[in-house]
């Protein structure tokens, strides 16, 4: 068999491996003793048998949420790692890391050993030191039933010139303003002079244009209102966070700002990039309008552009795709307008367009389009003037194409390019997690370029009516189908455990092979990890083990 055999062979083995674990995952979840340390552990056990770098070309990655996507600080390439989805009954989390390549318009998987857990909600940056590093911080995982949550306080670096991760030990978290130094990999807590923002997530941060500040933006929080309930809210406020002196003798001060110009209506869940000529761009995003019984969202789509060094807000404006035909109606309407002095059109209002879009399940997603008032008059005479049929001169003025209304996505920008990737909206009580992939020249501004569609059929969603009962039954021949597909695999799998003797009880098990099992969850913890929480996982993982004996 060739390598390329082989490597495929591989690949189909680690898929059918993570989709195992995925089921063994989604079965001990709804036990009331689960422990979330020990099935992340057990899925970087599985991490840690992968001993060679494998980068291959895949379709475009499934749909999903708070990933993290970066723009190569050296190679026109986007890196999308981590992520999330749900599909209404369970929670998917990813460590996946891709690489894609904007000239070929080319995805490619990259299985790396020793990648960081799963997780979503991270934060990312890349630095060209060193060849080029991705640097990733905290996130979070669910249990597959979305009823447990971990959140992560480790830093990892991927070495981008060597296709290697690397876990950074030496740090100290807190809910404060820290620094980290990319020299010495460590950290500093800084202690700014003013009053900064208040205690809040999904804020967003973007560098100051001469690197001595930082912008933090937006937000949301939760306050206990009247009757004991949780009343949430969106901050539309903005600090600076800048640096003065250099080294040893750097002071830190927080600073309100209050930009001018057209702001952003308030809203959470919103993408922002750093663009060229010291801009931040921010695109989309969701206001909840929440009351005592009931959360609706509405979705935003528009995308805004602060000017750091002015401070001020501005709207982003289209302007479309041109054409000298465009140039000569407008003096033929010069002309008309002369002619007819005095008579006078009313404004038209702006024109919605409405996709329908139909999921595999049959269910219709209905995405709306809103194009502006002069905009749609210049589609509307361009459709009477150009009766000849020109293809070259309808397709230049065709109605502007969009992403559609979406929170969560990502964006990044290269080459003078804002990128945005997936994200979600909600139809009622059902979420369509995104996985398209658009561009758009912040020089030309002229029009959104799509360059990967979504796919209907990677929607799924599961109701929550549907019976208990039949779901288990349906679940108990699913199963009892794949275990005997994969039994084979299965006993190979179990083999690298201490097996079960028949009869043993779960104490004599885990007393006879403790010394395992501690090993085993040292490795994945490391050297620094607590004895205390070492012998906890450890137990966890041969009780879990145990129990699927069973």
């Amino acid at each position: 068999m060739g390598k390329k055999g082989k490597k495929e062979k591989k690949l189909k083995g680690a898929e059918k491996t993570a989709a195992k674990m995925e089921k063994k995952v989604s079965k001990r979840s709804k036990r009331e003793e689960e422990d979330l340390e020990a099935l992340i552990a057990e899925f970087q056990s599985l991490d840690a048998k992968k001993t060679q770098v494998l980068e291959t070309a895949c379709p475009p990655p499934s749909p999903r949420l708070n990933a993290s996507l970066c723009a190569h600080p050296e190679k026109d390439e986007l890196i999308l790692f981590g992520g999330e989805f749900f599909n209404g009954k369970k929670t998917f989390l990813y460590n996946e890391l891709f690489f894609y390549n904007i000239k070929k318009n080319i995805w490619v998987k990259a299985e790396i050993p020793n990648p960081p857990p799963r997780r979503c909600a991270q934060q990312a940056v890349v630095v060209p030191q060193g060849g080029g590093q991705m640097w990733i911080f905290g996130g979070e995982f669910a249990s597959p039933e979305g009823e447990q949550f971990y959140h992560y306080k480790d830093l990892w670096v991927l070495h981008l010139g060597t296709r290697t991760w690397e876990q950074i030990k030496d740090y100290i978290y807190y809910n404060d303003i820290h620094a980290f130094n990319l020299d010495t990999f460590t950290w500093s807590r800084l202690q700014p002079t003013g009053t900064g923002p208040c205690p809040r997530s999904a804020c967003q941060m973007t560098p100051t244009p001469d690197g001595n500040g930082v912008i933090i933006y937006g937000g949301y929080s939760k306050t206990r209102a009247k009757k004991d309930v949780d009343k949430g809210t969106i901050h539309s406020d903005m600090f600076l966070l800048r640096r003065e002196g250099k080294e040893e003798q750097e002071k830190w001060t927080w600073t309100r700002v209050n930009p001018s110009g057209v702001k952003p209506p308030p809203r959470s869940g919103f993408s922002l990039a750093v663009g060229p000529g010291g801009r931040a761009l921010l695109f989309g995003g969701v206001c909840d309008e929440e009351d005592e019984e009931s959360l609706e969202g509405d979705f935003f789509n528009d995308l805004y552009f602060y000017d750091i060094n002015k401070n001020r807000w501005f709207p982003a404006q289209l302007k479309g795709s041109k054409s000298e035909k465009k140039k000569r109606r407008r003096g033929k309407k010069e002309e008309q307008t002369n002619e007819t002095e005095g008579e006078k059109e009313e404004p038209q209002g702006p024109t919605e367009i409405i996709k329908e879009v139909m999921a595999e399940d049959g269910t219709v997603m209905t995405i709306k389009e809103v194009i502006p008032a002069t905009q749609a008059e210049e589609d509307s005479e361009e459709e009477e003037e150009d009766e000849d049929g020109e293809e070259e001169e309808a397709a230049a003025m065709a109605p502007l194409v969009e992403p559609c209304p979406r929170s969560s996505a990502m964006a990044t920008v290269k080459h003078s390019k804002l990128y945005l990737y997936g994200g979600m909206f909600e139809v009622g009580d059902r979420q369509f997690t995104l996985s398209d992939l658009y561009s758009l020249d912040l020089h030309k501004m002229d029009q959104w370029d799509v360059l990967v569609e979504m796919d209907p059929k990677t929607q799924e969603w599961l109701e929550e009516s549907e019976s208990e009962d039949e779901e288990a039954k349906g679940g108990d021949e699913e199963e009892d189908g794949e275990e005997e597909e994969d039994s084979e695999e299965e006993s190979e799998e179990d083999a690298d455990h201490p097996p079960v003797k028949a009869g043993e009880a779960l104490a004599d098990y885990q007393t006879r092979t403790e010394k395992y099992w501690l090993g085993l969850a040292r490795a994945n913890m490391g050297p620094d990890a607590k004895e205390k929480k070492v012998q906890k996982v450890g137990h966890a993982m041969a009780k879990v083990f145990f129990e699927d004996q069973e």
